[in-house]
């Protein structure tokens, strides 16, 4: 017996089925959720490899890109190597090994700073903190010498929360036999993390290697699964988010690292002692949007305080150079790597990282704005399509004074000015009976 799937009982017997199914899973994803998020939690152990290497292969690809396009092309031109499949795969190698190599070496760097530099700048500050204390002590007393009662405030203000300072930083440090233990209760986690990261990594450079060929695997499912307007709109999608998270996000890395290195040779000028630490912060910090530049700047100037609060030049110098760098960042080096990758205003980049942040940390307001940029320019873009459907202009400024449409277009706001009486003029017997009545 043949089935014929156009038959109409048979669409109704399909729908009947996928709506029980639906229920059902909608009942588990209710009443079953843990089980659910702990099968969800197995699958991405597992799979955690590939999404590491995803991410690294996705962070490096416009590394690969540049060094192919602008230095190993041009060097194949001038040698006169024409154009073939052999070029293609030896020039590809050559980019994936330089960029594998400047990875490394950054990973290298980090780690070399934070375990020669960072590390000791942190357990210094926390030896001498009872030095430090007693020099901001001594120099309140010596500014409010005339005035005990304001200086004994301050004093005790300054032991309350510095006592709740030096225990935030110790525990950044842990006392080594603590860490010693958390390090043998958590190694198999140290170890899975290293594993992963490992294992990502080289999954990345398969990744890198046929990313052309994943993509067209990609779009070759799109146009099968959809319609082929449909395909159009989600392949322009998909370039637009990519556009707009791998301008922003590598924008944001390059610019912050360029800080961070301008920040390390102005301090080797006001006062090398913590210049490392304070260039990390800076750095660090300047990837997050908006706050970024006050979570640096701020900790940093109080740690050049309460290093040397007798010598408060340097902490001013400090400032001062940390808001030239913030405006010269904001106005000059932001704009040229970034530019207009997101495309939203100021109040919209607060709101997205106040709202991710919230939801998502420190990473939420990393990614927060690019994420909030792709749904307000999807949102935009359905707002226009049904303006145009309508025979409206989308033009934002064209409503700003719009008060009503209807058949004969736009009618804007009209304020009517108020008349004024003339001064000296009296009222006469109309006016007076009017007021009469009125009362």
């Amino acid at each position: 017996m043949k089935i014929k799937f156009n038959n109409k009982y048979f669409c109704w017997g399909v729908t009947a089925f996928l709506t029980i199914a639906a229920g059902i899973v909608f009942y588990y994803f209710v009443f079953h959720s843990a089980n659910i998020m702990a099968g969800i939690q197995t699958i991405t152990g597992i799979l955690m490899p590939v999404v590491v290497g995803m991410a690294i292969s996705y962070l490096l690809s416009p590394v690969v890109n540049y060094t192919e396009k602008y230095f190993l092309l041009p060097v194949c031109e001038k040698l006169k190597w024409k154009e073939s499949p052999r070029r293609r795969k030896t020039i590809r190698a050559i980019a994936i090994l330089i960029t594998a190599f400047l990875f490394s070496f950054g990973i290298y760097m980090l780690l070399y700073m934070l375990i020669r530099q960072i590390v000791p700048s942190v357990q210094n500050i926390i030896a001498n903190f009872d030095t430090y204390i007693s020099y901001v002590t001594e120099w309140i007393n010596r500014i409010l010498k005339d005035n005990p009662e304001k200086s004994a405030y301050i004093i005790n203000l300054v032991d309350k929360y510095s006592a709740q300072l030096e225990d935030w930083v110790k525990s950044l440090i842990p006392d080594p036999t603590i860490l010693i233990k958390k390090v043998s209760l958590s190694v198999i986690g140290v170890l899975s993390f290293l594993w992963n990261f490992l294992i990502g990594f080289i999954i990345s450079i398969y990744v890198l290697a046929s990313k052309e060929k994943f993509a067209s695997q990609a779009k070759k499912a799109a146009y099968a699964f959809f319609e082929q307007d449909t395909a159009n709109q989600v392949l322009a999608n998909v370039r637009f988010t990519h556009d707009t998270f791998i301008g922003f996000i590598g924008g944001k890395i390059v610019d912050s690292i360029i800080i961070g290195l301008i920040c390390f040779i102005g301090m080797n000028f006001i006062d090398p002692t913590y210049a490392a630490l304070i260039s990390v912060i800076i750095g660090v910090t300047n990837i997050i949007p908006f706050f970024g530049p006050y979570l640096g700047a701020i900790p940093s100037v109080i740690l050049m305080f309460l290093v040397d609060p007798m010598h408060p030049l340097n902490c001013v110098y400090l400032a001062v150079f940390l808001i030239l760098l913030q405006q010269f960042d904001g106005n000059i080096l932001g704009p040229k790597i970034l530019g207009s990758s997101t495309g939203l205003t100021g109040f919209w980049v607060i709101f997205a990282i106040t709202l991710f942040g919230g939801l998502f940390g420190i990473i939420g307001m990393i990614v927060g704005v690019p994420i909030f940029a792709v749904i307000y320019a999807a949102i935009r873009a359905v707002i226009n399509i049904r303006l145009v459907k309508k025979g409206l202009p989308i033009e934002a400024y064209k409503y700003m004074k719009l008060a009503y449409i209807d058949e004969n277009g736009f009618h804007d706001i009209v304020v009517e000015p108020k008349k004024k009486e003339k001064p000296g003029k009296k009222k006469g017997k109309k006016d007076e009976v009017s007021d009469t009545e009125s009362k």
